[in-house]
């Protein structure tokens, strides 16, 4: 009996079959993904090669001027621009002080919604009207709440005899902190929905053999609940970390920069010198700059993630 004969007998394909049906399959799966992916390469993939390559010229604003191939003389004008680096400066407080407490709070806000509390449902409804919310009409909101005449924090001072209040997004002093606090308001449903997720998923009973062996509810926590959250958390720290170091239409509504460049952050420094100033290859050339940072931070945890992974 020859191999293709014991092989159509037990139902098997040749080699050449089961090649000509894998390829079949992996056009099949290409064309149910081709829907997803064009619109990524139109609209995420086309701008940013559009945009690195920009970085390289000296395209300004005006129909009549040409652009001009500089090579790398954008990225050296930007190595000396000190009000640049102050901006990416600022971004980083900005990154770090709206993520870290953001973290902590609604860490304490999942675990407040895991519990078994009455009217549960309503009060998880409530604490996600934050990131229903658009930037924009939350950084309108907060205006009228930082307010200096008539603002309902500045008011609530004055009631309670501490001063007159002040005009907090003005500021020098207090502008950027009033920024973050917003910040830390505007995205702690995201994370605490992330966390409240891990929660969920972590088994009850790991918490009742915990309870049952005599530890306390720090220590179950440290034994049992954060281990079963921990790649949550690492991957919403992340996640959010970008976000707010990308951060526009928020600090945009509510400051636009100021004062005295204050809040400017890097997104608001490249979108002036862009649309404000025309200069549109050395705004460019400031986006590239952020992309390269945000994915060495990025490689940074992956690869976290991947020997932690090899770890466990």
């Amino acid at each position: 009996m020859t191999l293709a004969s014991a092989m159509a007998r037990s139902g098997r394909k040749g080699p050449h079959g089961g090649r000509g049906e894998g390829r079949r399959r992996d056009g099949a799966t290409w064309f149910l993904v081709l829907p997803a992916l064009i619109p990524i390469l139109i609209l995420s993939v086309g701008p940013l090669l559009y945009g690195i390559l920009l970085a390289f010229t000296d395209a300004q604003s005006g129909r009549t001027r040409s652009t001009q191939w500089i090579g790398v003389l954008n990225f050296q004008d930007l190595l000396h621009d000190t009000l640049f680096w102050d901006s990416f400066r600022i971004g980083l407080l900005w990154a770090v002080g709206v993520t870290v407490p953001q973290f902590v709070l609604a860490l304490g806000l999942a675990l407040l919604l895991n519990a078994n509390l009455r009217m549960r449902w309503l009060a998880r409804a409530l604490a996600i009207v934050p990131w229903a919310m658009p930037e924009v009409v939350v950084g309108i909101m907060w205006r009228l709440v930082y307010n200096p005449d008539a603002g309902i924090l500045n008011e609530t001072i004055r009631d309670l005899g501490f001063g007159d209040g002040r005009d907090w997004l003005t500021g020098l002093a207090t502008a950027l902190p009033a920024v973050i606090v917003v910040g830390i308001w505007a995205g702690m449903p995201q994370t605490a929905v992330a966390l409240l997720a891990g929660l969920q998923n972590t088994p009850h009973e790991l918490h009742e053999a915990a309870a049952l062996d005599g530890a306390g509810a720090w220590r179950r926590f440290r034994t049992v609940t954060w281990p079963a959250i921990r790649p949550v958390a690492l991957a919403i720290s992340a996640l959010n970390f970008i976000w707010n170091f990308n951060s526009f239409a928020l600090v945009y509504v509510l400051t636009s920069g100021g004062p005295g460049g204050r809040t400017r952050l890097p997104m608001l420094f490249a979108y002036e010198e862009a649309f404000r100033y025309g200069q549109f290859g050395y705004a460019a050339a400031m986006g590239c700059v952020m992309v390269a940072v945000i994915s060495v931070l990025l490689a940074f945890y992956l690869v976290g993630r991947l020997r932690g992974g090899e770890d466990a």
